[in-house]
């Protein structure tokens, strides 16, 4: 049994790094065959620059490393990624509600279609598929999935 003890906390500036590394090994490990728009050091530069400063950002730290992360704007969820070994730990299950708490009235999010499990686990939260498309306006070009959560709709 994993007796590990997770602490979800608002993101700070001194996070960034680490956050930006688990998105990279996430991505890699989710998405292998999607294209990444930008490099590393862009990803990076982004956490840093943009996404820490600018939206709430939200950490799961065990053991005094980042495991997973949640970057919410108004009302959308924009970033959920896990570190590889702990998905299926629950963690994820755990972002999506404290998002679903800090967005009420509802949340919508994009996913590319080649993510099935991601579009398995959303599902299994109350969110429903509203849209399809064929990549052309997302940065890597490839097809995605719009989702809507309503709180009604539970």
């Amino acid at each position: 049994m994993d007796t590990t003890e997770l602490v979800f906390r608002r993101a700070d500036d001194a996070d960034a790094g680490e956050i930006a590394e688990v998105w990279l090994r996430s991505f890699t490990a989710a998405l292998p065959t999607v294209r990444r728009a930008h490099t590393d050091e862009e990803v990076r530069d982004w956490f840093s620059y943009v996404v820490v400063p600018r939206y709430e950002t939200w950490v799961a730290v065990a053991d005094g490393s980042v495991v997973g992360l949640l970057v919410l704007d108004d009302g959308e969820l924009e970033q959920l990624y896990l570190e590889p070994s702990w998905r299926g730990r629950g963690v994820g299950d755990r972002l999506v509600e404290l998002a679903k708490q800090r967005r009420p009235d509802g949340l919508g999010l994009w996913t590319f279609q080649v993510n099935e499990p991601a579009g398995r686990f959303y599902e299994r939260h109350g969110f429903v598929a509203v849209e399809r498309t064929d990549g052309l306006r997302n940065e890597e070009r490839e097809p995605d999935v719009r989702y809507m959560w309503e709180p009604l709709g539970e």
